[in-house]
């Protein structure tokens, strides 16, 4: 089954590559009657880079600076340089992974996700980003007992490396009823769960408030009573994945300030995918998406 996220990581322009002429004129248009936000500085805005795949990785560079703050989610090492020449954070790498289905509930690629996860830790504390994401892949069968147990026996092989390194490993939960059928982290308990017994400062869970709001609900509850185990959110409209406005049964400005009240000092990304057609608009929205976050 296809899903969203998968289809457009695949089309990610690459860093440097031109865009349509109509594309650039949009955002140049855009971000020039863009004024900053005055944000309040109690939330760290971030915003993945695939929802804007359209874009060029220094085009969103320029949008995230023009709107007013400075992180970009699930960017890869080769497009480090322009964020940094923008002062853009990393706020969450990736590029360690095999892919969204093949992680590690599986012990058959253990050997294979120890050495890209250990390489992936030495470029992260070498570029001095902190957070990099990994994923429990799916079950195929396999029960969720026997899958935290592989998890957990997969991920103690790097801990302690990223503990030296000083990078935090987050396992994003995802849902498995509409977008990743079969995926194995698919509640919050589950994760929850493999922290505990993984029980390092290094490892956390990438809080997915859409996902868990498909899988689950209780959104509100479950951050107030697990944060110490979130390590990083993304957003999304529900149900649709799109923005995050009244559109939407989510209501993100009560979400946003119970994070801030547990004293998170991550990520909150908006993962949406933008609805209009014009980049304009596209940009528009991820402008209002931050101002109802920032609580």
């Amino acid at each position: 089954m296809n899903n969203p996220r998968r289809n457009l990581l695949k089309g990610i322009i690459l860093s440097g590559a031109a865009m349509s002429s109509n594309v650039a004129f949009s955002l140049a248009a855009n971000t020039s009657k863009t004024k900053l936000l005055p944000l309040k500085g109690r939330i760290n805005h971030s915003v993945a880079r695939w929802t804007y795949a359209d874009l060029s990785i220094e085009e969103l560079c320029k949008v995230v600076t023009s709107i007013g703050f400075s992180a970009i989610d699930l960017v890869g090492p080769k497009d480090w340089p322009m964020l940094k020449r923008y002062g853009i954070e990393s706020s969450m790498c990736n590029g360690a992974e095999i892919n969204l289905v093949d992680g590690w509930i599986h012990p058959q690629f253990h050997d294979e996700l120890v050495e890209r996860y250990i390489q992936h830790i030495d470029l992260l504390a070498e570029a001095g980003y902190t957070n990099l994401v990994c994923f429990s892949g799916n079950a195929r069968g396999m029960t969720k007992e026997v899958g935290l147990n592989n998890a957990m026996k997969g991920l103690q092989r790097i801990l302690p490396y990223a503990e030296q390194k000083g990078v935090v490993v987050q396992m994003e939960l995802f849902n498995s009823k509409i977008d990743h059928p079969d995926y194995m982290a698919d509640t919050s308990a589950w994760g929850v769960a493999l922290c505990q017994q993984l029980d390092s400062p290094n490892f956390k869970l990438l809080y997915d408030i859409y996902h868990m709001q498909v899988s689950e609900g209780d959104i509100i509850r479950t951050i107030r009573n697990h944060h110490q185990y979130f390590g990083h959110y993304h957003t999304a409209g529900v149900p649709g994945r799109n923005e995050i406005d009244d559109s939407q049964e989510l209501h993100y400005p009560a979400i946003a300030q119970a994070i801030r009240e547990t004293g998170f000092v991550g990520f909150l990304a908006q993962e949406f995918i933008p609805t209009p057609d014009n980049q304009s608009d596209k940009i528009e929205s991820l402008r209002h998406a931050i101002q109802i976050c920032d609580v």
